[in-house]
Parts: C-alpha cells; sequence; structure tokens
C-alpha cells in the first residue's frame, strides 16, 4: 500500500480481467453524464475492458438495474451513479435515503461490491464540485472492493 500526499493510503488499481457494470440515473444529466466519464474514464486507464453500462430514469430505479445485473451474474462489481439535488420538499430525504438504502440492500443480497456515487448535494454547483472525483472513487472503489473479495474467497 502507497500513501498520497495527503497522506492517505492509496491502493494500486489493476481492473484488468474484472468485469464491472454501471447504471446511470439519467435525472439531472449534466452531472450524472460527467459522473460517468470520469467512471468510464478510471475504469479504463486501470485496465478494465469489459464494462456494461446501463441508464435509468432516476436514482429510485438504479437498485432495480444493479439487481437485475446481480442475477445475471459474471460481474466482479458495479457502480451507481446518480445525483439527488434537494428542493423545497422533503422528497429529498426520502429518494436519497430510500435510493441508498436499496443500493446496499442488493450488494448485501448478492454479495456482490456496489460502488455508490449516488450525489446528494444541497445545490447544483456541489453537484458540479463533486462530480467528477466522484466518478473517479466510484471506478476506484469498485475495483478495490472486487479484487478485495476475490482475495477473500474461499
Amino acid at each position: 500500500m502507497q500513501t498520497t500526499d495527503k497522506g492517505q493510503a492509496s491502493v494500486p488499481s489493476d481492473g484488468r480481467g474484472l468485469r464491472i457494470g454501471i447504471v446511470q440515473a439519467r435525472f439531472n444529466e449534466g452531472v450524472t453524464q460527467a459522473l460517468a466519464q470520469a467512471c468510464l474514464s478510471e475504469l479504463k486507464a486501470a485496465g478494465v475492458e469489459q464494462i456494461t453500462h446501463v441508464q435509468v430514469p432516476g436514482a429510485l430505479e438504479v437498485a432495480t438495474a444493479l439487481q437485475a445485473l446481480a442475477e445475471r451474474g459474471g460481474f466482479d462489481a458495479l457502480i451507481a451513479l446518480g445525483c439527488i439535488i434537494r428542493g423545497e420538499t422533503y422528497h429529498f430525504e426520502l429518494v436519497a435515503n430510500e435510493s441508498g438504502a436499496a443500493v446496499t440492500r442488493v450488494a448485501l443480497d448478492y454479495r456482490l461490491p456496489i460502488a455508490n456515487a449516488i450525489l446528494t448535494t444541497e445545490d447544483l454547483p456541489q453537484a458540479l464540485a463533486r462530480q467528477d472525483e466522484k466518478g473517479r472513487d466510484a471506478a476506484k472503489v469498485a475495483i478495490e472492493m472486487a479484487r478485495l473479495l476475490q482475495s477473500l474467497a474461499p
């Protein structure tokens, strides 16, 4: 394990041979497209060649598509991409909580790592400030967790 200039641990990303699935919500599409582009670039830079990328209407639909990919099988990790921006109603909390819980449930039910990069922000500028970094982070998390679970397999 290496450390970065910020003193944080960094794990080398070797995605060669991994099969990764991405589910991207279209709602707040400008942000989710940037998330997807950053994620795909990072995966390809790490050597991941087998990538399945699907889109769904919004964050609440992400878990259903993740579940379908998990049931299809053959994936080493999945990635959830979306953007939920606070509005004037309680709907933000409902969507943020339910989508997060559903993504976690799919990961646990299928014992499959899912990098959750569904942004939850107060406003569009916060989302724009996070879109590239969180897209890259999702790719790195997916690779790291896929490798970890491979090493823990009996």
